[in-house]
C-alpha cells in the first residue's frame, strides 16, 4: 500500500463527490423558478440513495468476481471483505475501501445526470424507484463490463474514466426517458426561461473542478498517468468552451453564458474516455470537435420534437460516443499502452465502435423496461395540475424563492 496514492484517491473521491452538488446547481439554474428545488433534489438525493445501494449490493455486482463476463458475483455483498488492505485483483496500491468509495462517487452522479432529461415533470416517488432499478440493472452491469472484468474490457475497449459507463449510459437512458415520459406541457409554444444562469455557471465551474478528480483519479496512482489525465481534462474543457461559443456565435449571432457552460461540460464529457490514452494535442482536437458537435446535437431537439429538458442526450450521450470513438483514433501507446487508428492500429477503432453500439442499445432498451415497471408501480409523470403548480410545491411543499 502506498500512502501517497491513498491520499490522492481519497482527495479525488471528495472532488468527484462535489460534482453531484455542482450538477444540482448546473441543472437547477436552467429550469423555471417553480421547479428549482425539485430539480436540485433529484441530484442531491442521489448522494444518499445511490451510496446506500452501492454499499449494500452495487459494488459487488460491479466489481465482484466475474460471472460469465456479464455481472459481478456476491463476494462483496454489504462490503464483506472490503477492508483496509489493497485488493490483489485490482492491481492498485490503495486500500480496497478507498477504491470502493472512489467508484461510489461515479455511481452517485450517473443517475443524477439522467434527471436533466425529464426535469420539470417527474414524480419524486417514481424517480426514487427508477434510480434504484437503474443503478442495479444498468449501471452495475456496465461498470462490470468495462472495469470489473467483464466482456467489454476483455475485448479491449478503452474507457479511462467513464465514457461508456457514465456518459453514454446516461445519455442513452435519457433518450429512452424523454420518449417514454413525453414532453412538458405546451412544449414548443411556451418559452421555458432559465431562472438563474449564475447558478448554472457556478455549477459548471464546480463540475470542471471536480472533473480533475474524476479523470486524474482514474489512474489510481499519483503518477505520470494522473498528471496526463489532469492536463488533457483541462485542455479539452477549455477547447470545448471556445468551440461551442464559436459555433453558437456563427449560428445565432451572439455567444451566450449558457453556451459557455454547456461547451465546457461537452469538452469534459468528450475527454473522459480518452483522458489517459491521448496527449494534450489529442485532447485539444477532442474538445474542439465535441463542443461543435454537441451544439449541433441539441439543435436536433427541435427537428425531431423530443423534449430533452436540459440536453442530456445532446451533451452526455453524443459527447460520450464521440469521445469513445475519438479514443479509437487518437490513443497513443506511449501514453496509455494502446495505439489508435491514426497511430497504426485500426482494430482499436473497431473495438470502440462495438462498445459504443452495445452500450447505447443495452442502456436504451433496459431503461425502457425499467420505465414501464416504474410507471406501473408508482407512476412516472406528475398530473397536469401538479406540473402547472411546479414540482417544488407539488412534490416537496417548498418554494426556492420567497419574493414577498
Amino acid at each position: 500500500m502506498n500512502s501517497g496514492d491513498t491520499a490522492f484517491i481519497l482527495i479525488c473521491s471528495a472532488l468527484v463527490m462535489l460534482m453531484t452538488p455542482g450538477l444540482a446547481l448546473f441543472y437547477g439554474g436552467m429550469v423555471r423558478g417553480k421547479n428549482v428545488l425539485g430539480t436540485i433534489m433529484h441530484s442531491f438525493v442521489c448522494l444518499g440513495l445511490s451510496s446506500v445501494i452501492w454499499v449494500l449490493w452495487g459494488y459487488t455486482l460491479s466489481f465482484g468476481s466475474d460471472v460469465g463476463g456479464l455481472i459481478g458475483g456476491l463476494d462483496f455483498l454489504g462490503l464483506s471483505g472490503v477492508g483496509m488492505e489493497p485488493h490483489a485483483s485490482l492491481g492498485s496500491t490503495v486500500p480496497h475501501l478507498a477504491f470502493m468509495v472512489f467508484q461510489c462517487m461515479f455511481a452517485v452522479i450517473t443517475p443524477a445526470l439522467i434527471t436533466g432529461a425529464f426535469a420539470e415533470r417527474i414524480k419524486f416517488s417514481g424517480f426514487l424507484l427508477f434510480t434504484t432499478l437503474w443503478l442495479t440493472l444498468v449501471y452495475c452491469p456496465m461498470a462490470h463490463w468495462v472495469w470489473g472484468g467483464g466482456w467489454m474490457g476483455a475485448m479491449g475497449a478503452l474507457d479511462f474514466a467513464g465514457g461508456a459507463v457514465v456518459h453514454m449510459s446516461s445519455g442513452a437512458s435519457a433518450l429512452a426517458a424523454v420518449l417514454y415520459v413525453g414532453r412538458r406541457r405546451n412544449y414548443g409554444s411556451e418559452a421555458y426561461m432559465p431562472n438563474n444562469l449564475p447558478m448554472t455557471v457556478l455549477g459548471a465551474g464546480l463540475l470542471w473542478f471536480g472533473w480533475f478528480g474524476f479523470n486524474a483519479g482514474s489512474a489510481l496512482t499519483a503518477g505520470g498517468g494522473a498528471a496526463n489525465a489532469f492536463v488533457t481534462t483541462h485542455v479539452a474543457a477549455a477547447a470545448g468552451t471556445l468551440s461551442w461559443l464559436a459555433v453558437e456565435w456563427w449560428h445565432r449571432g451572439q455567444p451566450t453564458t449558457l453556451g459557455a457552460a454547456s461547451g465546457c461540460v461537452a469538452g469534459l464529457v468528450g475527454i473522459t474516455p480518452a483522458a489517459g490514452f491521448v496527449g494534450p494535442m489529442g485532447a485539444l482536437a477532442i474538445g474542439l470537435g465535441v463542443g461543435a458537435a454537441c451544439y449541433g446535437g441539441i439543435m436536433l431537439k427541435s427537428r425531431f420534437g423530443y423534449d430533452d429538458s436540459l440536453d442530456v442526450v445532446g451533451i452526455h450521450g453524443l459527447g460520450g460516443a464521440i469521445g469513445a470513438l475519438a479514443t479509437g483514433l487518437l490513443a497513443r501507446a506511449e501514453i496509455g499502452g494502446t495505439d489508435g487508428l491514426f497511430f497504426g492500429n485500426p482494430a482499436q477503432f473497431g473495438i470502440q465502435a462495438v462498445s459504443v453500439a452495445a452500450t447505447i442499445l443495452f442502456c436504451f432498451l433496459m431503461t425502457l423496461g425499467i420505465l414501464k415497471v416504474v410507471d406501473a408501480v408508482t407512476g412516472l409523470r406528475v398530473s397536469d395540475e401538479d406540473e402547472v403548480k411546479g414540482l417544488d410545491l407539488s412534490q416537496h411543499s417548498e418554494t426556492a424563492y420567497n419574493l414577498s
